[in-house]
């Protein structure tokens, strides 16, 4: 059967961004039914997630335990991205364990077409160099992660893989930094990774013209194709303007702030299942 080339550029999509997590220090554990991407010090929605793919209805008992018991062990609070449609039963199991749905889904929009012209000016892209790459670290973490994830960068921008390249990128208006994304090559596919501004710098194309140089300027190096990860779709109307298309939409579930993490008892202790083979 012949491979949907924008479903294999799909799927080269998400695991780019599997290993962007990897590479700065997270680990991913594959289960029946789903990949567990984990980063133990950097406990931020982000760089832990529950990829879902297809978990039967008289399965998802076992499914959910070994998922929720990963990451609660580690005091983790993940979050779960299961395709649209979302079979009820996988609904019904993740309510019945505190996980709600966000409001919009979450969207994989692949690039295409021309690359847009270059912006006015007002806003300035270039890559940090030095202290400042730390300093990029405050877009996306607080002050207790923030150290982990500078070292992070550091090694993975300094000391790639073989096959990946990592490159940090700052929008500046006005000398001062307003938005910050990485842009992470694994193999053939690109991601612009953690597109953020500043809260006071929102709505002044920073991130647009963040966008546009990477699309323009190629800082991974060419013949990649590039995605993005989106949940406002405010951003996707703009994206699709910079020639980006939705690709696959991901309801993620999350816990809310009170939730505790805890699995509920299994009950009283029990008779082993599985005995060892008796006889020489």
């Amino acid at each position: 059967m012949e491979t949907d080339p924008r479903d294999a550029a799909a799927e080269a999509a998400l695991e780019a961004e599997k290993q962007l997590v990897l590479t700065l220090g997270g680990f991913a554990l594959e289960i029946a039914g789903a990949a567990l991407v984990t980063h133990e010090k950097i406990p931020v929605p982000r760089f832990n997630f529950v990829q879902v793919g297809n978990v039967g209805r008289e399965r998802q008992t076992a499914f959910f335990e070994r998922a929720l018991d990963h990451y609660f062990q580690r005091a983790l609070r993940p979050t779960f991205r299961v395709p649209l449609p979302v079979p009820e039963h996988l609904d019904r199991g993740l309510r019945s364990f505190g996980f709600r749905a966000r409001p919009s889904p979450l969207a994989l929009l692949l690039g295409r077409g021309a690359p847009p012209p270059p912006a006015d000016g007002r806003v300035v892209v270039a890559e940090p160099t030095g202290e400042a790459i730390g300093a990029l670290a405050s877009f996306w973490t607080g002050e207790k992660e923030r150290p982990e994830l500078t070292a992070a960068l550091d090694v993975a921008v300094h000391h790639p893989n073989p096959g990946e390249r990592l490159v940090p990128l700052v929008a500046r208006a006005e000398g001062e930094p307003v938005s910050a994304a990485l842009v992470y090559r694994y193999r053939s596919a690109a991601g612009i990774h953690l597109v953020a501004t500043r809260p006071s710098a929102r709505g002044r194309g920073a991130a647009s013209a963040l966008v546009g140089y990477v699309l323009r300027e190629h800082p991974v190096g060419p013949g990649v194709g590039y995605s993005i990860l989106s949940d406002a779709p405010t951003v996707g109307t703009r994206l699709a303007e910079l020639g980006f298309a939705t690709a696959r939409s991901y309801a993620e579930y999350e816990l809310p702030p009170d939730a505790q993490l805890a699995l509920p008892s299994p009950g009283p202790p029990g008779p082993p299942r599985w005995r060892p083979p008796r006889g020489g």
